[in-house]
């Protein structure tokens, strides 16, 4: 393919420009795959990728928005499982979301004793 014009005169390759369709599809995706993975599946570089997310923030935030609805969900059923009883799941989900009080120490054993208590929001009072 030929260039067209000299350098900086507008040669080289075209400009990569998501429609409606690549935005959504992009929001898809993004619960699933990871930017680079996302860049594969449209047959793009990930520097063109992240060209398009600032030339077009849709679609930066589109990708976002995907992102965010998976960790959601994976929270909310986390949630579910911990309000069933099972415990490894309570403990995960304290350990990422509960703060530094949850999370375990550098050596890699507890930060503190800490008593766990599985309460069922319908049962309280």
């Amino acid at each position: 393919m030929a260039k067209n014009g000299r350098q900086g005169e507008g040669g080289g390759r075209p400009v990569v420009v998501f429609d409606e369709r690549d935005i959504a599809q992009c929001e898809a995706l993004a619960a699933v795959l990871n930017k680079e993975q996302i860049a594969d599946y449209f047959g793009i570089d990930q520097n063109t990728l992240r060209a398009v997310e600032k030339r077009q923030p849709e679609v930066f935030h589109a990708l976002k928005k995907g992102k965010a609805k998976a960790v959601a969900g994976a929270g909310m059923n986390l949630i579910q499982q911990s309000k069933r009883g099972i415990t490894t799941a309570t403990i995960f989900y304290l350990k990422t979301q509960g703060g530094p009080q949850w999370r375990e120490n550098q050596q890699g054993g507890s930060s503190g004793n800490v008593v766990l208590q599985v309460v069922n929001p319908n049962e309280v009072d």
